[in-house]
């Protein structure tokens, strides 16, 4: 199914990717997460310009990396920065059938696909030959659906019950499920629901970056898991 980008897509995914390029140490921290499962052969779903892409091709487990990316400007920019990465101009109904994969990485892809469901089901199809693994990752929590998650084309924010049953009925089994950024749940619902800002501060996402996020995500991978956060983390493993 074909992420649903509104007409102003071009400002506001700037405004998303510019955030995330700010943010290598959450970046770092996200592919860390998935790194355990992130081996042969991975198909990466929404590139983008390929932000996560680079720190995916140091992985040395993974021996096929395939990315796809629906966006015409956002492929331009993603062989520019990575040329000679194998990248799918298309979406996930563009990949060869018969193809073989481990694990499949989804990074903020899902909430802007509207049947959420028959897209976890076509990925439970693809992983299903090799039981491999689903690395999901999405925005969590209803109540902090801002203005902002309209304008990037975001179908729903996720609580953990509702995406563990979605995963369940289309046929995987759950390795693990986490809310992630229990801080940035607060300054989500700060920046965007109460002020209702509508794009990012490149200088603000700098600062939680290096200061901030580190003890954060320390204390969540290390002391205990968040029961609350700004996103959710999945590892699902798919059932044959």
């Amino acid at each position: 199914m074909t992420p649903e980008r509104p007409n102003e897509a071009a400002s506001t995914t700037d405004f998303e990717f510019a955030a995330l390029r700010e943010a290598g140490n959450y970046r770092a921290a996200l592919v860390e997460e998935f790194s355990n499962f992130l081996k042969g052969r991975v198909l990466e779903i929404g590139a983008g310009v390929g932000q996560i892409t680079a720190a995916l091709r140091e992985i040395p487990a993974i021996t096929r990396l395939v990315c796809i990316e629906p966006g015409p400007e956002h492929c331009r920019a993603f062989r520019a920065a990575l040329p000679g990465q194998e990248l799918i101009e298309g979406t996930r109904e563009a990949v060869a059938p018969g193809m073989l994969w481990d694990a499949i990485l989804s990074v903020n892809v899902l909430e802007h696909i509207r049947d959420d469901e028959l897209e976890l089901a076509a990925c439970r199809q693809l992983l299903a030959p090799t039981r491999g693994h689903l690395c999901l990752f999405v925005p969590a929590r209803p109540e902090i659906y801002a203005p902002i998650d309209r304008d990037f084309g975001h179908h729903r924010r996720y609580a953990r019950p509702a995406l563990r049953a979605q995963l369940a009925r289309v046929g995987f089994d759950i390795v693990r499920l986490d809310y992630f950024n229990c801080v940035g749940y607060a300054a989500w619902w700060f920046t965007f629901c109460l002020r209702r800002q509508r794009s990012f501060n490149a200088r603000a996402v700098r600062l939680y970056d290096r200061v901030i996020f580190p003890p954060v995500h320390w204390t969540e991978s290390h002391v205990c898991r968040p029961p609350i956060g700004q996103s959710l983390l999945a590892v699902a493993r798919a059932r044959a």
